[in-house]
């Protein structure tokens, strides 16, 4: 085989790839964002390419924020099936700690999280997180803490949950289970 043959094939791979990773990652998932109490930051695209995933706004002093217990049990559970549990920490409803650290110690003191959780953002209206824009724009904004969203493996919002489907409701693994 000719090099101009190698190449014209590694050309033509480059090309695929490309063009596959653009359309398996919708904008609203192409942006970085920082990890709650953390200095490591997570580009969703490059991270959870082609994987499912649970979004949740979350908030620490809100009454659905025992639903760590059962997000975590989910990540437990699904994570070997390629479902990626992501919390997005919000102050929007009031109801997250003023300072980072305690709210990194609910998470991941209080109810042992080891799903990644990002830095306290807004996720409604005109200043939500890009994620949250999307999501918002597909399936509705959050109306409170702990609502969930069922993204595929290309990134379609299939379902929106509001806060009072639990972690442990069948309906909500059903969705869970229709995209994996």
């Amino acid at each position: 085989m000719s090099i101009t043959t190698v190449s014209k094939a590694l050309g033509l791979a480059a090309t695929l790839c490309a063009t596959s990773t653009f359309a398996a990652c919708p904008e609203y998932l192409n942006h970085e964002m920082r990890k709650l109490g953390s200095k490591e930051t997570i580009n969703f695209c490059d991270a959870y390419e082609g994987k499912a995933m649970l979004i949740v706004n979350t908030a620490s002093n809100c009454g659905y924020t025992p639903q760590f217990d059962g997000l975590e049990a989910l990540h437990k559970e699904y994570a070997d099936k390629g479902l990626v549990v992501l919390g997005f920490s919000s102050d929007d409803f009031f109801q997250e700690e003023n300072d980072e650290k305690d709210a990194a110690a609910v998470c991941y003191d209080k109810y042992d999280v080891t799903f990644p959780v990002m830095a306290t953002s807004a996720v409604r209206g005109s200043d939500a997180n890009a994620v949250f824009r999307g999501l918002g724009e597909a399936k509705g904004y959050p109306r409170w803490n702990f609502n969930k969203y069922v993204v595929d493996g290309q990134g379609n919002v299939v379902e929106h949950f509001s806060s009072n489907v639990g972690p442990d409701s069948q309906e909500l693994r059903d969705s869970i289970d229709s995209v994996l």
